[in-house]
């Protein structure tokens, strides 16, 4: 056996264990939320267990069979996540929230295997990056369509068709971060060059920087006009994170974040949900029986949980408003006290360095890009919407990755865990530490170029035996 099948082969063997752990902790922690509940054992406990654990199952073989190279931690992490997450909804409503989370994790381990399926050279998709953008776009103004937008909770960031809701701001993130992966890694250097001079500042060329601004222009648009904060402030850092690692200019950050200052300003001083959503921030208790009284019964529940929680299915969750998806964290916060939510915590800090670990390790610049805003996209949404909760920022409606109840969420997650995982698993093979694989598409690329040879070279021998005959 070599070398470089003995890393893969540890890898997998590594994340086949912490798989099973994942599992574990999440049957022990269904057992204790139904004694806590009912005091006593599910009897489905059983079909649960092995419902979780075949699909479970199902994405390690596809991981192990489609993405052998892949960093071992970034999985078992998000089956951990998911499956505190789902205990949790099925703490709050064990009849029809949790049937429905069950189905899509269900579906989001399908889009995880298709998306190793598809995407087999993370690179080809650089040529689609303004295709990209424009589903990015597109999905973003969707909400702003009579008969398809919806308002819950104050902000139009949901669509519907028919029976059918999904918030499609989970989608265009991913899409987004693949357009200016693409774009920044084809004008890195021209846009690094900054040969535009205003004031201080060395700029790039306008039409080089007509993209960033654009980006800037789409997340003012999404806090103004669907009132949405989190999801303004989740694309704006992505942008600007992306912008000063294609770069390595600090200016760029500093550039950025006076834009997007200039930008809450304005909101602040001409809409007035802005100004609530920072006086509750400010002050909460004054808003007590009003718009307060949800951010105060989550401080409520950290304030029950103590150190180790008041136990789980022992605390009242179902007090908090919305706490199946924005106040989750409070959620577990009290059942599972100070210790319980620190360990969440950790769990999106090891993931958040394994996607980093991961961006590093890449060689190809598109591939570093993709790689640093995906994290970006996982750390920056659970820290705005945890900093929310705990009141270190403006409470936002955006939900915590793989943890909250939202179909388009977990779904979307799983796509852009995939994606993760496959440039991890290409960055391996590239390092030599498992052999390189010819992909289905490259198979048929050289089957086509040894058939049109073989048609060429039959032509020239005819036309040179008719020559030979003349």
């Amino acid at each position: 056996m070599s070398d470089s099948s003995f890393v893969a082969m540890r890898r997998r063997s590594t994340e086949l264990g912490l798989v099973v752990m994942a599992v574990v902790i999440t049957g022990a922690a269904y057992t204790l939320s139904a004694l806590g509940r009912d005091a006593d054992i599910p009897a489905n406990l059983g079909v649960f267990l092995g419902v979780i654990f075949g699909l479970l199952v199902v994405a390690h073989v596809a991981t192990r069979r489609l993405a052998r190279g892949a960093d071992g931690v970034l999985l078992p992490l998000a089956v951990l996540l998911n499956g505190i997450g789902y205990v949790m909804i099925a703490r709050l409503d064990a009849q029809r929230l949790a049937g429905l989370q069950a189905t899509w994790t269900f579906v989001g381990i399908g889009a995880y295997v298709a998306t190793l399926m598809a995407v087999r050279k993370v690179n080809d998709l650089r040529r689609y990056q303004w295709t990209f953008f424009l589903i990015g776009a597109g999905l973003l103004v969707l909400p702003f369509i009579p008969g398809l937008g919806v308002i819950s909770g104050g902000a139009r960031i949901w669509v519907r068709l028919g029976p059918i809701g999904f918030q499609p701001g989970e989608i265009a993130k991913i899409c987004l971060s693949l357009f200016f992966a693409g774009y920044l890694t084809e004008n890195r250097e021209l846009i690094a060059a900054g040969t535009w001079r205003v004031g201080p500042f060395n700029l790039p060329e306008p039409r080089h920087l007509f993209p960033i601004l654009a980006a800037w222009s789409v997340s003012v648009v999404v806090m103004i006009g669907q009132r949405d904060l989190g999801s303004s402030l989740l694309f704006f850092t992505l942008f600007v994170i992306l912008l000063w690692v294609a770069t390595e200019k600090a200016s760029y950050l500093v550039l950025g974040t006076v834009l997007f200052a200039g930008a809450a300003y304005t909101a602040f001083n001409f809409f007035s949900h802005v100004q609530t959503r920072v006086d509750i921030w400010l002050d909460p208790w004054s808003r007590y029986e009003d718009k307060g009284y949800q951010i105060i019964q989550g401080l409520f529940a950290f304030g029950s949980g103590g150190l180790g929680g008041t136990g789980l299915g022992l605390g009242a969750p179902g007090k908090i408003p919305a706490a199946k998806n924005d106040f989750i964290f409070a959620a577990i916060g009290e059942e599972l006290g100070l210790f319980g939510a620190t360990a969440v915590l950790i769990a999106f800090v090891l993931m958040i360095g394994s996607g980093f670990r991961t961006a590093m390790r890449a060689e190809r610049p598109f591939e570093k890009l993709l790689a640093t805003g995906l994290t970006t996209i996982l750390g920056v949404q659970a820290f705005i919407i945890i900093a929310g909760v705990i009141r270190v920022l403006p409470l936002t409606g955006v939900t915590l990755p793989f943890v909250s109840y939202g179909g388009s969420s977990l779904v979307a997650n799983y796509v852009l865990l995939a994606l993760l995982m496959r440039i991890s698993d290409s960055t391996s093979r590239r390092l030599g530490e498992l052999p390189e694989t010819v992909t289905l598409q490259e198979k048929r690329a050289a089957k086509k170029f040894a058939k049109a040879s073989a048609a060429a070279g039959t032509d020239a021998t005819v036309i040179a035996g008719s020559g030979a005959e003349a």
